[in-house]
């Protein structure tokens, strides 16, 4: 029950290198520690990806299967506060690697669109805002105040983005794992870091997200650890969701797999000190919660067959730290995806390889570590 559906799919065998000597090593085996070592080893860096478990085995495995445009900020408010021009970029760019996954995920990835949903009029003022500012500045979006019978006596309204998707999370970064492992990478599984200090290479790079915490003080301080709950369901009789969903600010979300299955998750905010937390385990005040919405939904309460929690990381502005830490040569993170980890982990994981081979990339001003940890560049990095 507590196994999360996306990990009870068989894992496909990877090869197994040992290394005796690495420029890279990147802890932590999840969609941002696969991408960078895929990037890495392509270019032809000794890379060894160190994880506690194993791979896809913390958040990557433990979401909702979410795959969007953006950041975990409205793009509205992501205007006024990064600067229209760092906001249009980071836009732009996620929807490119959208494309990057669907090319790389191969089935582990459906283009099915997404819809936000308003659940009251301050919410659906609040995304409509978002619409129209998206519109503004050409990113492809529609409006719909019809809503299907199952939605319209619980939401005012909705934003539907064609171009975002659903992706079994866990298969997408086993299969990067696979690539990685042709490319002449190490993986190496139960593998607990301590410390830095156990480290040798040149570049270490840490890609933990929410997790990991201890490996150094002033990212605990940055990126903080949150809980979300997913349960996932027996398959349902009918289809009733075509693409994920997703209400109250992102507090509730959920999508329909092919198998007619209902992935549901959120309700943090129910019990929001508490899950702020590293713990990864349920508890029956979220879990109770999941439950009495999807009976809302459906009108009936079909059988939930997985129940699990993973571990996220929040940053103050709801951007991730990506780039190098601050006065520690060649350590780097890319962490702090603020719920959003799919595609911004895919993206950011390849940035940081980037900038470690050199490559400079604009973005990486946006998503400077340095923000967050005291040494503030601040403006719009496109302006």
């Amino acid at each position: 029950m507590d196994i999360p559906f996306w990990l009870a799919e068989e894992a496909p065998p990877f090869a197994e290198l040992a290394l005796d000597t690495v420029d890279v090593e990147i802890v932590g085996a999840g969609i941002t520690g696969c991408s960078c070592a895929l990037t890495l080893a392509q270019a032809g860096k000794r890379v060894r990806v160190l994880d506690q478990r194993g791979v896809a085995q913390g958040a990557s495995g433990r979401n909702g299967g979410f795959a969007l445009r953006g950041g975990a900020a409205r793009y509205d408010v992501a205007r006024d506060t990064y600067g229209a021009d760092s906001a249009r970029e980071l836009w732009r760019r996620t929807e490119g690697e959208l494309d990057r996954l669907e090319e790389l995920g191969g089935d582990a990835f459906r283009r099915t669109g997404s819809l936000r949903l308003a659940a009251d009029d301050e919410e659906r003022a609040e995304i409509r805002a978002e619409f129209e500012t998206l519109r503004l500045d050409g990113f492809v979006c529609e409006w719909r105040d019809e809503l299907p019978p199952l939605l319209s006596p619980h939401f005012r309204g909705a934003i539907y983005h064609a171009g975002d998707g659903a992706v079994q999370p866990a298969r997408l970064v086993r299969r990067l794992a696979g690539a990685i492992a042709e490319a002449g990478a190490e993986i190496r599984t139960n593998a607990w870091v301590e410390s830095l200090d156990e480290l040798n290479a040149e570049h270490v790079v840490i890609a933990t997200d929410g997790s990991g915490r201890g490996l150094l003080a002033e990212l605990d301080e940055a990126v903080w650890p949150a809980r979300g709950q997913v349960i996932a369901t027996e398959p349902l009789a009918e289809r009733l969701f075509d693409c994920p969903h997703y209400a109250r600010h992102g507090f509730d979300y959920w999508q329909q797999l092919p198998d007619n299955r209902i992935v549901l998750g959120g309700f943090r905010d129910f019990s929001i000190l508490a899950e702020m937390t590293d713990e990864e385990v349920t508890t029956e005040e979220i879990q109770g919660a999941l439950d009495a919405f999807l009976v809302e939904l459906l009108g009936t309460k079909p059988r939930v067959e997985h129940r699990w929690a993973g571990i996220f990381g929040l940053t103050q502005d709801l951007l991730p730290l990506v780039g190098p830490v601050p006065g520690r040569d060649g350590t780097w993170v890319s962490a702090g995806y603020s719920g959003h980890g799919n595609v911004l982990g895919l993206l950011c994981g390849r940035l940081v390889a980037e900038a470690i081979l050199g490559r400079d990339d604009p973005l990486l001003g946006l998503l400077d570590p340095a923000r967050l940890l005291g040494l503030t560049t601040g403006g719009d990095q496109f302006g």
